[in-house]
């Protein structure tokens, strides 16, 4: 044994109690020593077989995006096999080598890819320094498709395994796993039977077939029970289900529905709150076979179910189903990939529609599910509409944001249950805007926003200059309104209003998950929304026209996603349900709520998109940084000859002390952003274009510098 394998701790003989500033002492100084290192292997025998081990080494970087030779020593022939995580030395170069061995270099994790009788590289190999588990969580499958998955997004392998094989827990390791379950029967189709081709979709799951849709699902709490009978179908022709869903209360519905349907023991969850030991157990399970079936958030896109025969991604509009982590992969797209590569059926479900799920339907890749206008006329509630001529002539409306028509709906809607008030932004401290011409009212010294604060007063959100003698620059008025209310001070509002009835919220803070189906009042932001038992008697969607005037092309989208998703909490027409929307009536995603028509919508924006030459027609990469870096960049790239650069255009700055978004710059910092669009066909092109260029500039240094490119391939907010 060399000396790096015989290093031993002090302190190993017992010793008289010692004070207390001996005992702090002697607890620092056994905290600071080093712990023993992995072996080197000098000088020990190789395996007779296959005594090459090709590794990925967990570098993030483009530069190194590739798979290294390391030597097997006769000792590990039996654990490192192909799969399983190991720890080798790297970066020491061709400097350190004894008795035809390199040595040197510091300790990094990495996965062993594949056993090979004889190396491609002609120089030393050092051996490998660990076989930290024998449990192969790499497979081949997998393997296969986080390489896709990388290409696509031109991002490194090592980044996308981070996302796709959790960290390891040696006491979830040591766990047994018992035999998978018998597959269970056949369901019986229920409420499936409400869609046109439902019956059809679960026969042919049940019968093994790999059918792909598009299912625009009914308002009401049905969709989880309707997703389980999917899973079961697939479970009783012998083979796997994957669903991803954005959030962990809605992976908590279809996990009850499941174990309603199932019993315990046909599936897993898989969710970030889990917690690392429970999460890697449960994966383990999947691993092994276990379990069949995988209910999940965002990272269980990568789940390795075997004989997968069924994935389901839920609302794919929902920002979560996007990795706010490099290369920012879709759980949408992730998801098409394993259906094409693993020739599964494909389920993507939503109360909306989005345009890329439109667009499956237009190219005939995945058929849709939907249920005739009869039925979607029963099953949703009746939509309201207040514009905003009649704001203008509502004297409640102008002295309380609230119109007489929201009153009333409210009123009547609480002497028969719960009240939802879906508000567009959390927060207490309301932006200001003139109320004539709604410009928004900006600091003269700084064009910061003004807030309002409690005593009254206008404060700049930027510098906390007080503002006493505003006027409206564009129209020259002097009034103002509440641009954006948030759910505290609404709910404040509100129960002024309604002093006898019950005021909860539902946001950041806290986020309820079911509320009583008695009368109530229930504010909440979007997506925040609990479930009322019996569902709400009536919804008001407030402030409508600054969710469609953000600047970006989703905002009508996305608007009529989150409309949709708080009225399909609210009874039926028939039932009494009814929804208020505080928006412009003649605006195309409000007439689409109003007709409960998502398909239609998506549908023409699908057209205009094409048209223009926008995503999902075409694909797009966004290119960010400091202005000189992000020109030079595009210069170097040697980009598809169809490629069109738009810009580049300043970045919003990010403010110290607030939260930053995926992508954003640092704060304080000034950084511009160009989009490359190219045709469709090209996006593999484009991808590799840029992947190329930055592993070329990380070579040279540049990614460790002040000056960094950010690339994210089909982002999601394009302006």
């Amino acid at each position: 044994m060399s000396s790096a394998n015989g290093q031993q701790r002090a302190g190993g003989e017992e010793a008289a109690p010692p004070e207390q500033l001996a005992l702090m002492r002697e607890a620092v100084r056994k905290a600071q020593e080093p712990r023993a290192k992995p072996r080197t292997w000098r000088g020990a025998a190789l395996a007779k077989e296959r005594p090459v081990a090709r590794v990925l080494v967990d570098k993030g970087v483009l530069h190194l995006d590739r798979y290294f030779d390391y030597a097997v020593p006769e000792e590990l022939d039996a654990v490192a096999q192909p799969g399983v995580r190991v720890r080798v030395r790297f970066g020491a170069g061709g400097r350190t080598v004894r008795e035809g061995r390199r040595e040197g270099g510091g300790l990094i994790d990495g996965f062993l890819v594949e056993r090979l009788a004889e190396s491609d590289y002609s120089g030393p190999l050092a051996a490998l320094a660990q076989v930290v588990s024998p449990e192969p969580v790499l497979s081949p499958e997998l393997l296969g498709l986080t390489r896709a998955v990388a290409d696509r997004y031109a991002g490194s392998l090592a980044d996308v395994l981070q996302l796709a094989v959790p960290p390891r827990h040696a006491r979830a390791e040591a766990t047994e796993m018992g035999a998978p379950l018998s597959p269970p029967s056949a369901p019986d189709p229920g409420s499936w039977r409400r869609y046109a081709r439902g019956t059809q979709f679960l026969e042919s799951l049940a019968g093994g077939g790999a059918p792909r849709a598009v299912w625009t699902a009914l308002p009401g709490p049905e969709w989880a029970q309707e997703i389980a009978r999917a899973v079961q179908a697939t479970l009783a022709s012998g083979r796997g289900a994957l669903v991803v869903v954005p959030a962990g209360r809605a992976a908590a519905r279809v996990d009850a529905a499941l174990k309603g349907l199932m019993g315990e023991g046909q599936h897993a969850v898989l969710t970030a709150d889990a917690g690392q030991e429970r999460r890697y157990r449960e994966w383990l399970a999947v691993r092994r076979g276990a379990v069949r079936a995988v209910v999940g958030t965002r990272a269980a896109m990568f789940a390795p179910v075997r004989d997968l025969g069924l994935v389901v991604v839920w609302d794919d509009g929902d920002a979560s189903h996007s990795d706010d982590n490099a290369p920012f992969p879709h759980v949408r797209e992730v998801l098409e990939l394993r259906a094409s590569r693993d020739k599964c059926a494909f389920l993507l479900g939503s109360w909306s529609c989005t345009v890329e799920a439109a667009q499956l339907v237009e190219s005939g890749w995945a058929v849709p599910l939907v249920a005739d206008r009869e039925r979607v006329r029963a099953a949703a509630p009746l939509v309201r509409t207040v514009g905003d001529g009649d704001l203008a002539r509502d004297e409640a409306a102008r002295a309380a944001r609230l119109p007489t028509l929201a009153w009333e709906v409210v009123r009547d809607g609480l002497r028969t249950g719960p009240v939802l008030v879906q508000v567009p932004r959390r927060g207490y401290v309301p932006r200001m805007a003139c109320a004539q011409c709604r410009a928004p009212a900006r600091c003269r010294h700084c064009a910061g926003p003004l807030a309002a604060q409690d005593a009254g007063e206008l404060r700049c959100g930027w510098c906390g200059r007080e503002e006493t003698s505003w006027h409206c620059p564009e129209c020259g008025g002097f009034r103002l309104r509440a641009q954006v209310v948030g759910a505290r001070r609404t709910a404040e509002e509100l129960g002024r209003a309604f002093p006898a009835v019950p005021v909860r919220t539902s946001g950041r803070e806290q986020v309820l998950d079911t509320v009583p189906g008695t009368p109530a009042l229930v504010v909440s932001t979007p997506g925040a929304e609990p479930v009322a038992e019996g569902g709400y008697a009536a919804a008001l969607l407030l402030d409508g026209w600054a969710v469609l005037g953000r600047p970006d092309l989703r905002a009508g989208e996305d608007a009529l996603r989150r409309w949709i998703g708080a009225g399909a909490l609210v009874r039926p027409q028939p039932a009494g349900g009814t929804v208020v929307v505080v928006a412009e009536p003649t605006l195309r995603p409000v007439q689409a709520l109003v007709r409960w028509d998502p398909v239609g919508h998506a549908v023409r924006e699908l057209a205009e998109r094409a048209e223009l030459g926008f995503p999902p027609v075409s694909r797009m990469a966004a290119v960010s940084g400091p202005a000189e870096t992000v020109i030079g960049f595009l210069g170097e790239a040697r980009l598809p000859a169809d490629a069109e650069v738009l810009g580049p255009v300043p970045v919003p700055v990010t403010e110290a002390g607030r939260p930053r978004r995926a992508g954003a710059p640092p704060p304080g910092q000034r950084w511009e952003r160009a989009l490359v669009r190219v045709p469709p066909g090209s996006g593999a092109a484009l991808a590799a274009a840029l992947k190329t260029a930055l592993a070329a500039r990380t070579v040279r240094g540049g990614s460790g510098g002040a000056e960094p490119v950010r690339i994210r391939i089909d982002p999601p907010d394009i302006g």
